[in-house]
C-alpha cells in the first residue's frame, strides 16, 4: 500500500511537471527567440541567446512591421467595441433580469441558438452585409462585428443582476427615479466586477483575433497588432525571431491589463460564490 501511494505521488509530480513544461515552454521559446539574430535562431535551437541586449528584432518589428500603427488601430477598435459591449450587455441583462414580457424567453433562446451556429457557416452572408454597408476595408467592419452583445456576457451580467435586490429598484421608484435612472445609478455601478471580467475577456479575444482584421481590413494602413507581425511571414519562410519580438511586445499590454483589473475579477468571483 505504501509503495502504491509513493507511485501515485510520483506520477502526480510527473504530470504536474509535464503541465508546467507545456504552459511555460512556448513563453520561454518566444523570450529567447526575440533576442536572437535570424542565423542564431535557426542554428542554436532553444538555447539562451548570446546577447540579451540585442534589440534589433524589436526595432525591426516596430519600424518595418509598423507595430505602432497596429497598436493605434487596435486601441480605437477596442475602445469603441468594449463601450458597445458593456452598454448593450448591461442593458440587455437589465431588461431580461428585471422585467417580464412575452418575448423574454424567445430572445434568450435566439441568443443561445446564434451561439451554437458555427461562425464559418455565416461568413459569406456576413461578408456580403459588410460590403453592402460600405464598411469593407474600414475600421467600421470589425467594430460592427465585435460590438454586439453575445450570450456569454449576457449570462455573466444576468448572474449579477439577479443578485441585486429588487427592493433597491422599488425604493428608487418611490423617490421618483425613472427606469433609466435606476439602470444608470444603481444597476450599472453594481455590475463593475462583471464589467471588469467582460473587459478582460473581450479585450483578449479582440486583441488576439487575426481572422476578422485580415479578412475585412486588407489595407496596410489598417493593420492591427495581429496582422502587423504577419508581414514577416513570407511564402517560403518566416522570420521567427522578429515574430517572437513582436509577440513579446504584444503580450505586455494584456499582462498589464490583467494586473490592473484582477482585483475586480477576484471580487466578482468571490461575491458570486457567497451569494
Amino acid at each position: 500500500m505504501e509503495r502504491t501511494n509513493k507511485a501515485l505521488t510520483a506520477a502526480k509530480y510527473v504530470f504536474l511537471l509535464a503541465a508546467v513544461f507545456v504552459v511555460f515552454f512556448p513563453i520561454y521559446s518566444v523570450v529567447v527567440g526575440a533576442f536572437k539574430t535570424q542565423v542564431e535562431y535557426y542554428q542554436s535551437g532553444m538555447s539562451l541567446p548570446h546577447d540579451w541586449l540585442n534589440f534589433d528584432n524589436f526595432k525591426k518589428v516596430y519600424e518595418v512591421g509598423k507595430l505602432g500603427l497596429g497598436f493605434k488601430n487596435i486601441l480605437i477598435i477596442l475602445a469603441i467595441s468594449l463601450a458597445g459591449n458593456v452598454l448593450f450587455g448591461t442593458m440587455v441583462a437589465y431588461a431580461l433580469g428585471r422585467f417580464d414580457f412575452k418575448l423574454k424567453k424567445p430572445i434568450m433562446g435566439m441568443y443561445l441558438v446564434a451561439q451554437v451556429i458555427p461562425m464559418i457557416t455565416t461568413q459569406v452572408a456576413t461578408f456580403s452585409v459588410i460590403k453592402y454597408l460600405g464598411a469593407y476595408n474600414h475600421m467600421t467592419a470589425p467594430i460592427l462585428l465585435y460590438v454586439g452583445a453575445d450570450v456569454l456576457q449576457i449570462v455573466i451580467y444576468l448572474q449579477f443582476v439577479n443578485n441585486i435586490p429588487k427592493d433597491l429598484d422599488e425604493s428608487a421608484m418611490i423617490e421618483g427615479a425613472s427606469l433609466f435612472k435606476i439602470y444608470r445609478s444603481i444597476i450599472f455601478p453594481l455590475l463593475t466586477p462583471a464589467t471588469a471580467t467582460l473587459v478582460i475577456m473581450k479585450t483578449i479575444s479582440i486583441y488576439n483575433d487575426f481572422y476578422t482584421p485580415y479578412l475585412y481590413m486588407p489595407s496596410k494602413d489598417l493593420r492591427v497588432v495581429s496582422t502587423a507581425i504577419y508581414s514577416f511571414v513570407g511564402p517560403n519562410a518566416a522570420q521567427l525571431n522578429v515574430i517572437s519580438a513582436g509577440i513579446l511586445l504584444i503580450f505586455i499590454p494584456t499582462v498589464v491589463l490583467f494586473l490592473f483589473l484582477q482585483r475586480y475579477i477576484f471580487a466578482g468571483v468571490t461575491n458570486g460564490a457567497v451569494k
